[in-house]
């Protein structure tokens, strides 16, 4: 049996989404080389169109890149002609609408609970696509028991049909983290607010902006991380504050060094399929503040301190606890460690696989 994972995600910049694919494909090969996963007669084969910026280092799974094309064309007319002969796995919420043998990964339903968060070329591709793969495909995998519960109500999808797997953190323990990111941005450790996240209207930057008006006796900085996608999220204005460090793109090293540097991490999504984010910041220890919303509850457990998104005032109360006793800053992130030891890519990896052999084996 040929089994084809399509490597589209190679060709994008990381957010959860292709953080999500690069490690489950990375732990499936990890997998197959220590003789943990028996392919049998299986044959793992990762397709890619042109233009990659990520390499793996794969050592079982062989990588092949198909065709000229590039982006939803490649998706659409190249893929499933090269993976015509097995099965295909798609793991970043799209997919070839006109193949019946595969498994894809949807990891939210975004574009129809918050549309206005989405340029309209790409809310309207989607749309068509995930409601596509909501009949095509064989079995659907979703990132939490909140986007199962979206993905019923907005695409359809008979609830048999999909299955329920976490994601995992095992990259951000392995990181080494670079602390050079202090100097490069003239930040203290330990006496910051941290934010990161794509700057998607839905990820709710704005109220962190607005909340600072309430916050009492403010002598640390504010820094947000992370960079826009116009052609994806298109404009995302943040309202002007000069208390705010916008700090833009980070690598995974800088990232690491900032979580583990932070007093407070905060993250008042109004929407998320699973919220990698925070689990990150739990990962490296620090007191984490999240919404009470969506996914978020359901990730974070009784680890964190919960806010209404909605309101800026009620992000302020919930920073200010944090910032300003460090019993609680101790106890979060404890708390926060514990929480995030349940979340594994290597869990993930096995689980996805036997959704994979079920649908193969129906």
């Amino acid at each position: 049996m040929n089994l084809y994972i399509n490597g589209r995600f190679l060709t994008q910049a990381i957010t959860g989404v292709q953080r999500y694919a690069i490690e489950l494909v990375k732990h499936w090969d990890a997998l197959l080389e220590a003789g943990e996963m028996d392919a049998g007669n299986d044959r793992f084969t990762l397709l890619v169109p042109p233009g990659a910026i990520h390499d793996l280092g794969l050592k079982r799974i062989r990588t092949r890149q198909a065709g000229r094309l590039t982006g939803h064309l490649w998706e659409q007319v190249i893929l499933p002609w090269y993976a015509k002969d097995g099965w295909l796995i798609n793991l970043c919420n799209t997919g070839p609408l006109l193949k019946r043998k595969q498994i894809a990964t949807i990891h939210d339903a975004a574009v129809f609970e918050f549309p206005s968060s989405f340029s309209v070329s790409f809310r309207y591709a989607y749309k068509i696509i995930q409601r596509g793969l909501g009949v095509m495909a064989r079995k659907i995998v979703t990132v939490s028991d909140f986007s199962k519960s979206q993905l019923i109500s907005h695409c359809r999808i008979p609830e048999d049909k999909i299955r329920v797997v976490a994601l995992g953190n095992e990259h951000m323990r392995e990181l080494q983290p670079d602390y050079g990111v202090y100097a490069k941005h003239g930040i203290e450790p330990k006496r910051y607010l941290l934010a990161v996240s794509s700057h998607n209207p839905s990820k709710n930057f704005a109220n962190i902006v607005r909340s600072i008006e309430y916050l009492n006796d403010v002598d640390y900085e504010i820094v947000i991380a992370g960079g826009a996608n116009a052609k994806v999220f298109g404009r995302a204005e943040l309202p002007h504050s000069d208390r705010i460090k916008l700090i833009g793109y980070v690598t995974d090293g800088e990232l690491k060094a900032l979580y583990e540097g932070a007093s407070c991490f905060v993250f008042p999504s109004l929407y998320e399929g699973f919220g990698l984010p925070p689990l990150e910041a739990m990962t490296c220890g620090a007191p984490v503040v999240v919404s009470a919303a969506a996914s978020l509850p359901e990730v974070c457990g009784d680890a964190t301190l919960y806010c209404d998104p909605r309101s800026p005032e009620d992000i302020a109360r919930q920073i200010d606890t944090v910032m300003n006793d460090d019993r609680t800053r101790e106890r979060l992130s404890r708390s926060g460690l514990r929480q995030a030891a349940r979340f594994s890519w290597g869990s993930c990896a096995r689980q996805t696989l036997e959704v994979v052999k079920e649908a193969v084996r129906a």
